[in-house]
């Protein structure tokens, strides 16, 4: 049996929505001299309300040339003039549905909201050391604390600098801070922008400053690496003003910190001014409220089911609340911190992890605690029932068929392109290439051009941008084909540039003929290496996805780039040699006339089939 829970502490909270606004009194009242309205409302029942004769309103109005009975409904200008003129201010308020909670707008009394730790996300480019960061910042917090050396449990954490917590998210690369902020949910207080000082502003800074400047957050810059010769922090600081981020020796607002995450020098100054930024934001919430938040991350835990790591943002959320999580919902049935200590409650920017929920929520869904289960149960329903209506009727982003069917009716449209390179050169080459292709009549638009692995974040852009996404010489990986299959974005793979074009000319002229196209049979990932003399490099694997077969063609991926195209010379599983290995099983493969395999590498197996 769980722990009973004690309800008085629940009657000491306020509730974030109510579902009982039926009554006409309750969307008529007067509040401190203020004439508070929902709706269409009536010159009678204003006068009621301000208590004014109807007589007194209706001859007011006809002195504004306005001819009203009783029972007008008057418009908004009217409701200001009739309370002006009686003396009282208006307010009119909008009711959002209690399954809309996302949209709702808490009012806190302001004697009421406390100071809250900022939500610190740190972003920059690959090798750039934000992970060295990362680790420089939690490493210095578990040499403080009685849980040293135990790993954490969620993705997000807190450090307590001069008696202030400061709350870090680990895991939202770009990817998933575009799926938040696509989803509605600003998490984030502040980012930290790292930037190499040997190395300067690279593409992935460029999104990074992006990014932030989307979602309207300040940015503070660790110029990283300074125990590096080479380091140039001024350098890097004139690049930065070439994208708008303007630093204070410019003139600008934007605190520059030199540090090196690796020697951990200056980590004290980079957590000073993550303090300063955060009390000049003021940032505050309202503990004495029901929790509300977003989810970072989620998963199926095998021994405890559906786990959710939430971010509370305003409220505090105790152990035994109600929660909508998503379209699921469930009980807090346990809430645990990075430590895998039990907490009682979270107040506003704490991180936990919670499990008691009905199924696996999305990391960005935004999250709210109720008093009663019965309540949270319905209110799960309604919104799981919208969220299907609306993948009905959506659009699914454009494919190439559609630019061959609008291109055969003869409509001027534009087509949007989103091209991933294994280099940046070549992503600019593509560029250049395809954009000539434009005519009167289709526009070649190019959404995104970059180098990289295709990512989930490409995703989401081309499912916004309904932009179809070319690959060149790289992969996207089975859960980004998975989230493009379930967004209905088309991911095609080219290796040469001729065959592209070629491709989307014949679109643009209603040409499509029969071409060879991928398709991908399954992935495995490398586990552990043996070295034989005779066999060369052996990769002990895991099949992650679909199936390997021994005599189609491979190609193996490391961090998503391409790096080696052949075939399989040897597939065993149990030292027995095997025609394919399925999903799930492990097996040792050697691949002809290459031994440069890594731990981690994905070995990916396909075959060329006719597309009619």
């Amino acid at each position: 049996m769980g722990k009973k829970i004690n309800k008085k502490t629940f009657t000491k909270r306020e509730t974030n929505v109510s579902t009982k606004i039926k009554t006409d009194r309750s969307r008529l009242k007067v509040n401190g001299g203020v004439f508070v309205y929902t709706g269409a409302i009536s010159a009678g029942e204003l006068a009621k309300t301000i208590n004014v004769p109807i007589g007194d309103v209706i001859k007011f109005l006809f002195l504004q040339g306005k001819m009203v009975t009783i029972n007008t409904i008057l418009d908004d200008e009217l409701i200001g003039l009739v309370c002006l003129e009686f003396g009282y201010d208006f307010q009119k308020k909008t009711i959002v549905a209690a399954e809309h909670f996302e949209e709702l707008e808490i009012v806190d009394d302001p004697s009421k909201l406390k100071p809250r730790p900022p939500v610190v996300t740190i972003m920059g480019h690959v090798d750039h050391g934000k992970t060295t960061l990362i680790d420089a910042i939690r490493n210095s917090r578990l040499v403080d604390e009685e849980f040293g050396g135990i790993s954490q449990e969620i993705g997000a954490y807190q450090k307590e600098y001069n008696g202030q917590k400061i709350t870090f998210i680990d895991t939202p690369g770009h990817e998933a801070f575009t799926q938040m902020r696509a989803r509605g949910a600003g998490v984030t207080d502040i980012v930290v922008l790292v930037v190499a000082a040997d190395d300067g502003v690279m593409p992935q800074t460029i999104e990074a400053i992006d990014h932030a400047k989307a979602a309207d957050v300040p940015i503070i810059v660790a110029i990283n690496k300074m125990d590096k010769p080479g380091g140039d922090p001024a350098k890097v600081k004139q690049e930065l003003l070439q994208h708008n981020v303007i630093c204070e020796e410019y003139g600008g607002d934007v605190i520059a910190v030199e540090i090196s995450a690796k020697k951990k020098t200056n980590i004290e100054g980079l957590l000073e001014a993550i303090l300063l930024v955060s009390e000049l934001k003021e940032l505050k919430a309202n503990p004495e409220r029901y929790a509300m938040g977003t989810v970072l991350e989620a998963k199926l835990d095998k021994n405890e089911g559906p786990k959710a790591t939430l971010l509370v943002q305003n409220g505090t959320l105790k152990e035994g609340d109600f929660l909508v999580v998503g379209t699921t919902y469930g009980k807090a049935r346990r809430i645990t911190n990075e430590f895998r200590k039990v907490l009682q409650e979270a107040k506003p920017s704490t991180p936990v992890a919670v499990i008691g929920l009905s199924e696996v929520p999305l990391a960005g869904d935004r999250f709210m605690a109720f008093s009663e289960e019965s309540e949270a149960r319905a209110i799960a329903t309604k919104r799981k029932l919208l969220k299907e209506t609306s993948e009905r009727n959506k659009s699914s982003a454009a494919s190439l068929d559609d630019l061959f069917n609008l291109a055969k009716e003869g409509e001027v449209q534009t087509i949007n392109i989103i091209i991933k390179a294994d280099s940046t050169g070549s992503a600019e080459a593509v560029k250049a290439s395809l954009e000539k292709l434009s005519t009167e009549e289709i526009k070649i638009n190019i959404v995104r051009a970059s180098s990289g692995a295709i990512t989930e974040s490409d995703v989401l852009l081309a499912g916004a941008s309904k932009a179809i996404i070319y690959g060149f010489n790289v992969r996207p990986d089975a859960k980004t084909r998975a989230k493009a299959q379930e967004d209905n974005v088309e991911i095609r793979l080219h290796r040469i540039i001729y065959a592209l074009i070629e491709e989307i000319e014949a679109a643009m002229k209603g040409m499509k003929a029969p071409v060879m196209v991928e398709k991908v049979l399954g992935q495995a990932e490398v586990r552990k290496l043996f070295h034989a003399s005779k066999f060369g490099t052996i990769a002990g694997c895991r099949v992650v996805e679909g199936v390997i077969k021994g005599n189609c063609p491979i190609r193996l991926i490391r961090d998503g780039i391409v790096v080696y195209e052949g075939k399989i010379s040897s597939l065993q599983r149990e030292k027995e040699t095997v025609k394919e290995v399925k999903y799930g099983f492990e097996c040792g493969m050697t691949i002809e006339n290459f031994n440069d395999i890594k731990e981690y590498d994905i070995i990916e197996c396909y075959q060329m089939v006719e597309e009619k």
